[in-house]
Formats: structure tokens, sequence, C-alpha cells
């Protein structure tokens, strides 16, 4: 990711509807697997500048990774042993050390060269029967300048992904598409720069949006987590999202 990119997403995680709306996602479907569970032991890799490590600290102990030291750099200094430098694909922890290992849009970057090898090291590190929480960008025709900046390898399917948890020793419980009901949005503007280059945007997709509007992107999101709390899915969105276990 460019560096410009790491230093909007610190400053905006925290206010911007995708990262809540996603958030409320993830906790829809962590919610279904643990119940009340507060005790987990929790690995994000791949965690960025950290945002969702308060988000996850609700479920129990949290620990973040990531490769680039200007995303962990700030808050490392506060955090040491919690917030630490290293690749998703050489994880320095313990194996069977933890009940919950996160992927937030990680495996699609063209420093990840082979994804089965990240998912076999997140198995190495679960516990027997522990969870994988994973997302990633779906569809390769929505490839975009988001995707430029943020250094994008590859954007996925379903049936893709769920092909390379169930390789690499995962069975999925719950797998959708999200950010569904705003998908006709990105959709137009892919299909528009496309046609008309000089109309893509030079902002950051990641910058802050007017209050009001902020806002009221927040509901769809909410809406679609809801729904699947309940066990529903999505038969398309912007990214894909799976709940799996590791294969006892």
């Amino acid at each position: 990711m460019e560096r410009a990119e790491y230093e909007v997403m610190a400053a905006v995680e925290d206010r911007h509807w995708w990262y809540g709306g996603m958030r409320a996602i993830s906790g829809a479907l962590l919610e279904r697997a643990f119940g009340d569970r507060r005790d987990l032991r929790i690995l994000d890799a791949g965690c960025g500048t950290g945002g969702n490590l308060r988000f996850l600290a609700r479920y129990g102990q949290v620990f973040g990774i990531d490769l680039a030291r200007e995303a962990v750099a700030p808050g490392a200094q506060h955090l040491p042993g919690v917030l630490v430098q290293g690749s998703v694909l050489d994880l320095p922890y313990a194996t069977g050390s933890f009940d919950l290992v996160t992927s937030f849009d990680v495996l699609y970057h063209r420093a990840v060269a082979d994804e089965r090898v990240a998912l076999r090291e997140a198995a190495r590190v679960l516990r027997p029967g522990g969870y994988l929480l994973i997302r990633l960008p779906a569809y390769e025709f929505l490839h975009s300048k988001h995707d430029r900046a943020v250094h994008t390898a590859r954007r996925y399917t379903a049936q893709r992904m769920l092909g390379l948890l169930r390789e690499c020793g995962f069975v999925p419980q719950q797998t959708s598409y999200v950010n569904a009901l705003l998908f006709p949005i990105p959709l137009a503007q892919r299909l528009i720069e496309r046609v008309l280059p000089v109309v893509e945007q030079h902002d950051s997709d990641l910058a802050l949006p007017a209050a009001a509007i902020n806002e009221a992107l927040r509901w769809p999101m909410a809406a679609e987590a809801g729904w699947l709390a309940h066990g529903g899915s999505f038969p398309f969105g912007l990214s894909v999202i799976c709940l799996a276990q590791r294969d006892e």
C-alpha cells in the first residue's frame, strides 16, 4: 500500500462508514460463532494501522502483525508485543496459540505471492477447532485506481475463496458477499472510469465523506450485518467474507 494510504487510513478508520460497516458485519459472524465468549486469544494477521484491534478486543486478548513498518510503528511503541512487524507468510507465534485469526483484505496483496502459504500459517497458529475470519475484495472486473494505490494483485469470487480455504485445512461455516446493497454505486463508478478515464477521482477512496453522507452510508451496511446475523447471505457484493473453522 502507498504510504499516503496508510496515513489516510489511520486518520479516518474510527469514523469512516466503510470501516464501521465492515466491523458490524464481522461482529455479526463472530457472535454466531462465539456467542458471549470474551476469553479468546485473537490474532489480526495483516492488521494495518491497528484500528481493528480495538474492535476485536471485545472478544478477548488481541495481537496484531503487519508487514509494513509505517503501518505498525506508531502503535507498536505503545503496545510492545501486541502490535509487531512481520509477515503473514511466516507468523512468529507458537503452533496452536490462538482461538481466532482474522485477515481483513490482506491476501489479495502483491506482497503475498501465494495465499496458500498464508492460510496454512493461519491454520498452524490456530488451536484445533479454532476459527479464521477472512475478507477479500471481490471480482477482477472491479479493479480500480484504489487497487493500484493499495497494491492489489488479485480479486476473488466466493468459489475461489472457498476452494483455497478447503485446500488449506479449513471448513467454511458461513460465506457471503458483502457491501451488496451499495454495490451499484462502485460498479457504476468502475464502468464510467473505464469508458472515460479522465473522470477517475484523484482523492483516496478512503477519504472521509461529508458527515451526512457518511452517516447515510452506514445504514445499508448495518442492514447487511443484521441479515448475516440471522444466517443470511448475499449473492454479490464489493467484498467476500467467510468464517471458517480449522479442520480438527
